[in-house]
């Protein structure tokens, strides 16, 4: 099973996350099947690569709730629908 989650990077008491698509048996800090987005909780920046985020959902990858909220706030959910109902 595929998770969507965040990967830390960054200096002590200066986190920084990438969003990677990761097996679930792998470990936070262990190899990512693929960097789909960048998110800095301190300046508030998120970078996202949105078809491979479509992808991985599409296919059956399960955010984290972190990620989850962070998807909500890009309405990244609305574009998942909006593909779905344009395919059927």
């Amino acid at each position: 099973m595929v998770k969507l989650r965040l990967k830390r990077c960054g200096r002590k008491q200066r986190a920084v996350y990438r969003i990677v698509a990761i097996d679930v048996r792998s470990r936070r800090e262990g190899r990512d099947l693929r960097k789909v987005g960048f998110y800095d909780p301190i300046k508030n920046q998120i970078d996202l690569n949105v078809p491979a985020i479509l992808y991985f959902l599409e296919k059956g990858a399960q955010p984290t709730e972190t990620v989850q909220d962070i998807f909500k706030k890009a309405e990244i959910f609305k574009e998942l629908h909006f593909n779905q109902t344009k395919s059927n």
